[in-house]
Order: C-alpha cells, then sequence, then structure tokens
C-alpha cells in the first residue's frame, strides 16, 4: 500500500472539514476523489501533500508516517508531485526549463524522455505563452513526474478547459501515469472523468469518504440515494417488495441489490435502464426531447409520474409519440429505514 489515510480529521476551530477520513492507494493505481464542491477535496491533498497538518489520523507514504497531530514531515521530503489546476508553470522559462526545474544537473536525458512521453518534443525551447491550455497541462504533469515522486496529486487539472480538450487530455495523463507506473490521486468534482479515468473512485462527502470501489462498482451499486442521485441521471420511484420483486407504478422490477419481503423504499432508475417502445395505444407520451447526436434525453409522462430516459440519438421517440415505457435490468432499491 503506498498512501495510507487513517482517520483523518481536520477542523477549522468549530468547522469538521474532514471528520476520519480513511483512504488507501496501492503503488500503480489512480484514485479519483470525487465530490461536490466544498466537500474538502483540495484540504485533503493539501494534508497529503504535507501544507496542513491535521487535527487527528495519521498519513503514510510508502509505509513512512508523514503526518500526525505532532508531527509533519516537510512537502519537499515526501515524495510527493502536485500537477495545479492552472499549470503553474514559470512563463521566464522554456518548456524544457520548466520540466527540468529543480533536478540535479545532468538531467538533460530524463528531460527528453518527459518530453517524448507527454508528446511536446518539438516544443522544449517555446515559453509557456505560446502553448495551449492542454499542453501547458501536459508540462505541468512532466515538471511533477520528472524527479520520479512516489505520489502524484491532481488538483482539477482538467477544469479550466473546453469539454473536447478535457477528453483528450485524460486520455494523454493516464496514458503517461500508466507508462510512469505512477500512483497518483486526482481530486475532482466531474463524475464523467472520474469515471472514465480512475482504476478506483472515492466519493467524498461531509468530510468522510462515504464508498470507494472501482468505477464499475460505484455506479452501478450505490450505498446509498444520496450517491446513486450524483452519480449519474436517477429517476427516483416509490415501491415495496413483494416476491423478490419491487411493485411501482412502473411495474414489478428486478432488485439489483439483496432486498427482504415487505420493505418499503425507493427504486433508483438510471435513464438508461428505459426502454421507450412507440406504440400509437401507449399509455405515456414523450413531452421533451433533448438530441445530442449519439443519444437523446427524452422526457416521457407515464399515468403517474415523469421519467427522463436516454435513447439511442438517430432512432429516440419524438415530443407528442405514444409509448410504452419498459425497465430492463436491475435497479438498486434503498428501503425507507436506510435511504439518505
Amino acid at each position: 500500500m503506498l498512501l495510507q489515510i487513517k482517520d483523518l480529521s481536520l477542523n477549522y476551530g468549530e468547522q469538521v472539514v474532514l471528520n476520519k477520513l480513511n483512504l488507501d492507494a496501492n503503488q500503480g493505481e489512480l484514485t479519483a476523489v470525487l465530490g461536490a464542491s466544498g466537500a474538502g477535496k483540495s484540504t485533503l491533498l493539501r494534508l497529503i501533500a504535507g501544507f496542513e497538518s491535521p487535527t487527528s489520523g495519521e498519513i503514510f507514504i510508502d509505509s513512512k508516517l508523514v503526518s500526525n497531530r505532532k508531527d509533519v514531515v516537510a512537502p519537499e521530503k515526501r515524495g510527493v508531485g502536485i500537477v495545479p489546476q492552472d499549470s503553474a508553470l514559470f512563463s521566464h522559462l522554456t518548456v524544457s526549463q520548466n520540466i527540468g526545474f529543480g533536478l540535479p544537473k545532468g538531467s538533460d536525458a530524463r528531460i527528453k524522455e518527459l518530453l517524448n512521453l507527454v508528446g511536446l518534443s518539438d516544443y522544449a525551447d517555446r515559453k509557456p505563452a505560446s502553448l495551449s491550455g492542454g499542453q501547458a497541462q501536459r508540462v505541468a504533469l512532466a515538471r511533477a513526474l520528472a524527479p520520479r515522486p512516489k505520489l502524484i496529486l491532481l488538483d482539477e487539472p482538467f477544469s479550466a478547459l473546453d469539454a473536447e480538450l478535457r477528453a483528450r487530455l485524460r486520455e494523454d495523463v493516464r496514458r503517461v501515469l500508466r507508462a510512469e507506473n505512477a500512483t497518483a490521486i486526482l481530486v475532482t468534482h466531474d463524475q464523467e472523468e472520474a469515471l472514465s479515468l480512475a482504476d478506483k473512485v472515492a466519493i467524498l462527502r461531509d468530510g468522510k469518504i462515504i464508498q470507494s470501489g472501482s468505477p464499475t462498482e460505484i455506479y452501478n451499486s450505490p450505498v446509498d440515494l444520496g450517491i446513486a442521485t450524483f452519480l449519474g441521471d436517477s429517476i427516483l420511484v416509490d415501491g415495496h417488495v413483494e416476491d423478490g420483486k419491487i411493485i411501482t407504478a412502473l411495474g414489478k422490477i428486478t432488485p439489483l441489490n439483496t432486498v427482504s419481503e415487505g420493505q418499503v423504499g425507493v427504486a433508483a432508475i438510471r435513464s438508461e435502464n428505459f426502454y421507450l417502445q412507440p406504440n400509437p395505444s401507449g399509455d405515456s407520451e414523450v413531452i421533451g426531447r433533448v438530441f445530442f447526436g449519439h443519444d437523446a434525453v427524452v422526457e416521457v409522462q407515464t399515468p403517474k409520474l415523469k421519467i427522463r430516459a436516454r435513447s439511442n440519438g438517430p432512432f429516440a421517440p419524438e415530443v407528442g409519440m405514444k409509448v410504452t415505457v419498459w425497465v430492463r435490468g436491475a435497479v438498486n432499491f434503498y428501503p425507507s429505514d436506510k435511504h439518505n
């Protein structure tokens, strides 16, 4: 285990920012810490980096204790590299000089290796002002990797970029981290970013890690309604369990998680779980449609409730069309005495 965080807390006076937080990261693993604004993500990075002292708890890097309430190892002695939101390159230095900043003399081979790895060999002698946002972030990543740190911290490094560039840069970053076998912690509020990039996703809420696991586990099996609605689009439908099925206004639905006979609660149905069958005699009607090309979000008024379904773009039902609504696949059910 390269990074271990045990019962980490940080208080500013009476304000609790982090509350007995636990998090682990294995060598070569990219962990995304996903949470809403104000959840404590950047504070967590500052504690890992050594810029803050915890109120209680411990942080270990490569089995070495680097933070507790009494002792904090200095940031420069932790073997941690940081990629900030805005790249923070030195404007008066070239790309090569930025990457090599702080390296010992004779590191030209390492600088050249990283320039090639991030695809910027032709930009070695340029100044940061001539780079695009994506290129600047790749330089910042190369600079963080240059001294071969034990751990890389990425503080929402794609947030200032447009959507298309973010998607391309995510792939570049993942490739570079894999090539270096780097262990990385990414903090983000972007669900798509966390799910598409990380090996493990940890959901941070109210200063605690509420759930962690693979992107598939987190998306398919949220531990509570708060995560189900935060991570992806879910329609919440009241229901109860009868003969192993969830009885709802949309019919009988198969539960994905373990349920007990007679339980009353809420089914969280993903928009992609809905199937809309065009039917002139259908009891539901399409009342809204947002077209994205490859798919479309279709709003449907059923006899008892309104739903949003995600359909294949070119074949998505049009507004005014009568449809029959089916729920395909299994869904998660949250009993009333447990859901948040």
